[in-house]
């Protein structure tokens, strides 16, 4: 509620002196000095009434709103950035009416509290955004261990308890922060570790709060008259937002995948996987529909041009390229026995595979009941996924060690050896946490996790062991890519590597599998994420305990309120999740179907039935072997001919992961945000730069917002009594249904043509 964490009090004239900075304190990045201030005011209250009041609101918001649509057709992932340029005009309101009286409260002695010390400042709006993180899982959406939840109750049609399905989401998500905690003075306090993605934050925060010099000039250029203030754009965009989406969303769903191709060639399959935005190519395909725009990917708003532009390229090439050349040229893999995009399991006979049929009452694999259906098969897509994702994690590795190799050691020894910066300067003014608070939260939540697998093993089936081994791999891969992410902006994924490596030492028990998956592969990331963060507040002067203390609550509320919202729809939505006993059903859950599928592929059925030699598909293994010699390709090419400087822009772990969302995003979601994204990050930021700083990022977040408070309103109002509207374009939204079909000989599927 007042000020907390300050030492001493700091005249006006030792603030000044402090601010008068020696060179050599100035950091070494160029991008950090071009962007984040210099100067710190530590009289700013951070610990405020009004920080608490909106950060917690934002946090239970946006828990809710992640946890709720992950669920949709559509899902769409509400970032900080919304919380960020929403949050704003409400704390200056808070500001302008809240009483400044001061009182004392019992137990704290002669210190004053007020609920208004004064106004709105940046430090409690960083804090804030800090606290609304944790709620939609540091930009993930909603915690990564609520998809087992999923997948038991929706999928395997098995029990988990709410208390065990509680340890499990909060125990992930807490883990990494203990060792992440002692890896600050590593990854957070250099100056060499600067994290690029904070920039883009802090150049938000910089352009809500600082005022402008060119206020006076209209947007556009052509008079003097003020412009439109950022306030008030938010709400008409919002306002706008809101009331459009009740058309895709309800009353005209065809808005939301507009495929043409389709609609002009109603009896062809080959026309129809080209011309599907939804399960085919999406040729022609766009939408009107800002929730398929923003879904996956995020909003293409807040994404740099230059970024999109390697996804543009990675995906054209997968996408239309070797997709078209392994489908209709070479039949790779059988593919024309499935269609051409899906997440689904298959039989040999492109029907779709009972996978409860071959899970035991053990909760095991049944071999009998697998043999007697044969071979999991994947679409093509699906099958390409897998290989591609091979590629770009072993392409990350020797593409960050030879192009950034000498760089990352450098700077690494410059952290350590190199002189302390102005920012850690000036950081060094507030209390520092002690160690022994990360000790003790790695200690406890270890234990945690330890009586989780040893007393409710039969909920989670993972073993004690399969716990400690998955910590240790997080442990161990924290730290080095902590520093490729903050000095590449790359951060490689353990996800297929701990899949793959629990499916090796424990087949056949698919629970086990997601969770050793989680617990290693989310915890490294939360403890990234956690890192990445504390990086944002040394950068804006955030106390490191007020820090702390937000992330570590928002983290238990924003967990809480995942499982509470899934617990709630997945005991009130009948058949949710299950799109062929629910006609035309919003509620389809794109990702957790993936994430079930995963669990079938690695944990029930095991690596060796897939990818080794009992499996169809053991020669994408070899996909490891050409990541690792890509980059080193591209690398000597670079070397050869130094002055061609375009080779080495060939960035291969992201060209190869460019698909990476696919499934279960579609080539509409990538069509859409690639177009939208240009639009915007090239074409306005070039030509409309001025309207581009003051009204981009508040566009992107109004048209977020009122997609998301539309789709909840829609689903109170007539969601749940079930109510809809039958006509054209709402029974069938895409009008493709024959780009699911298969194009081989022989093969028959209902509802299909045979060949």
């Amino acid at each position: 509620m007042g000020t907390v964490e300050v030492e001493a009090p700091i005249t006006k004239l030792q603030q000044e002196k402090e601010e008068d900075i020696n060179e050599d304190e100035l950091s070494p990045i160029e991008e950090v000095r071009l962007t984040v201030p210099n100067t710190d005011d530590p009289t700013l209250p951070v610990w405020t009434f009004r920080m608490w009041i909106l950060g917690l609101l934002s946090c239970v918001l946006l828990s809710f709103l992640n946890q709720f649509f992950s669920y949709r057709k559509e899902p769409l992932i509400i970032t900080q950035i919304t919380v960020q340029v929403a949050t704003l005009p409400i704390g200056q309101c808070m500001a302008a009416v809240l009483p400044t009286t001061k009182f004392r409260i019992l137990g704290f002695g002669s210190r004053e509290f007020s609920l208004n010390p004064g106004p709105f400042n940046m430090k409690e709006h960083v804090l804030i955004t800090i606290f609304a993180n944790a709620g939609s899982a540091f930009g993930n959406g909603s915690a990564y261990a609520v998809g087992i939840v999923n997948i038991i109750k929706a999928f395997y049609g098995r029990s988990i308890s709410f208390g065990a399905s509680w340890l499990l989401i909060i125990t992930t998500q807490v883990l990494g922060y203990g060792w992440a905690g002692l890896l600050r003075k590593y990854v957070v306090e250099p100056a060499h570790m600067w994290w690029p993605n904070t920039l883009v934050q802090i150049s938000l925060f910089r352009a809500l709060h600082e005022k402008e010099e060119d206020d006076n000039e209209i947007v556009n250029g052509s008079g003097n008259k003020r412009p439109i203030s950022r306030a008030k754009f938010f709400v008409i965009a919002l306002v706008c937002s809101f009331s459009w989406y009740i058309f895709p969303g309800y009353i005209f769903q065809a808005l939301s995948s507009i495929s043409w191709v389709c609609w002009a060639y109603p009896n062809s399959v080959t026309a129809q996987q080209i011309g599907s935005g939804l399960n085919g190519l999406g040729v022609g395909a766009f939408t009107l529909d800002w929730a398929t725009v923003a879904s996956f990917l995020f909003s293409p708003l807040i994404c740099p041009f230059f970024a999109i532009a390697n996804v543009f390229v990675g995906y054209a090439l997968i996408m239309y390229v070797v997709i078209p050349i392994s489908y209709w040229g070479f039949n790779v893999y059988n593919a024309k026995n499935f269609p051409l995009y899906s997440s689904d399991l298959f039989t040999a006979q492109g029907q779709e595979y009972n996978i409860t049929r071959i899970v035991n009452n053990q909760f095991n694999i049944d071999l009998t009941e697998y043999k007697k259906q044969g071979r999991i098969n994947l679409s093509l897509f699906f099958t390409l996924t897998y290989g591609f994702g091979f590629a770009t994690i072993a392409s990350t590795l020797t593409h960050v060690a030879l192009f950034y190799g000498r760089e990352i050691y450098q700077r690494y020894r410059a952290s350590s050896e190199g002189k302390v910066d102005v920012h850690t300067r000036l950081m060094r003014r507030y209390k520092d946490i002690p160690s022994w608070w990360f000790y003790l939260l790695l200690l406890v939540t270890i234990l945690v996790s330890l009586a989780l697998t040893i007393f409710l093993k039969n909920e989670v089936q993972m073993p004690y062991w399969g716990l400690l081994l998955a910590a240790s791999l997080a442990f161990i891969f924290t730290l080095p890519i902590s520093i490729i992410t903050a000095t590449t902006n790359q951060t490689p994924g353990l996800n297929i590597i701990t899949e793959y490596v629990m499916g090796v030492l424990y087949p056949g028990r698919p629970i086990a599998n997601v969770c050793f998956k989680t617990y290693g592969y989310m915890s490294m990331t939360q403890a990234i994420s956690f890192l990445s963060d504390f990086k944002l507040g040394h950068y804006m002067k955030i106390p490191p305990r007020s820090m702390f203390l937000v992330q570590f609550i928002g983290t238990i509320i924003a967990g809480t309120i995942n499982l509470s919202v899934a617990w709630w729809l997945l005991g009130s939505i009948d058949n949710i999740c299950h799109q062929d006993k629910f006609s035309n059903s919003p509620w389809t859950c794109p990702g957790d179907h993936v994430f079930f599928d995963a669990s079938v592929i690695w944990g029930l059925v095991s690596p060796r039935r897939i990818f080794g030699h009992l499996g169809n598909y053991s020669a994408l293994n070899w996909f490891f072997l050409g990541g690792l010699l890509g980059p080193v390709i591209v690398w000597l090419l670079h070397k050869s001919f130094p002055k061609q400087t375009w080779i080495p822009l060939i960035n291969l772990p992201v060209l190869l992961g460019a698909t990476a969302f696919m499934p279960p995003a579609t080539a509409l979601n990538y069509n859409s945000w690639i177009l939208v994204g240009t639009i915007f990050n090239f074409f306005v930021f070039r030509y409309r730069k001025k309207w581009w700083q003051r009204y981009n990022y508040i566009l992107s977040a109004a048209l977020d917002a009122g997609v998301a408070f539309m789709a909840v309103l829609l689903y109170f109002s007539v969601g749940m009594e079930n109510r809809s509207i039958n006509w054209w374009g709402n029974n069938d939204p895409e009008h493709c249904d024959l780009a699911t079909c298969p194009t081989a000989k022989g093969i028959s599927i209902d509802g299909c043509p045979t060949f």
